[in-house]
């Protein structure tokens, strides 16, 4: 197994999707895929492809460590008591543990993300 892994930013294997759980959405009918492509540390860290459909939910990180590189379209983060920033192809942002905020998906957005769950 090698221990450089290149993530596929247009995977040819099926998705898998999902939907926000009911108490995380706010407005719209936001739907998600994800291409997972590399599991480390006993699960503990993520890295793949996500895709999500126009709409807003709660994003509450709790102990996790995510970092995002936005391949395509284009969201706002607000986070609770602070700013709201946008974010677009080509960007690159951290929430760190003990986010809270809301997510936006103005388009349709794909991202690469590394997780990093305790």
């Amino acid at each position: 197994m090698s221990l450089l892994i290149t993530i596929d930013t247009n995977p040819d294997f099926a998705p898998k999707d999902a939907l926000p759980a009911p108490e995380r959405l706010i407005s719209g009918n936001p739907s998600f895929k994800t291409w997972a492509q590399d599991a480390s540390k006993g699960e503990k860290v993520l890295t793949g492809v996500w895709e999500a459909t126009p709409g807003e939910t709660h994003s509450i990180k709790g102990t996790t460590f995510e970092f995002c590189h936005i391949l395509s379209g284009l969201i706002e983060i607000e986070e609770k008591g602070g700013e709201t920033r946008r974010y677009r192809a080509g960007d690159s942002f951290v929430m760190k543990p003990g986010f809270v905020g809301v997510w936006r998906t103005i388009e349709t957005v794909r991202k690469i993300y590394v997780c990093h769950y305790d």
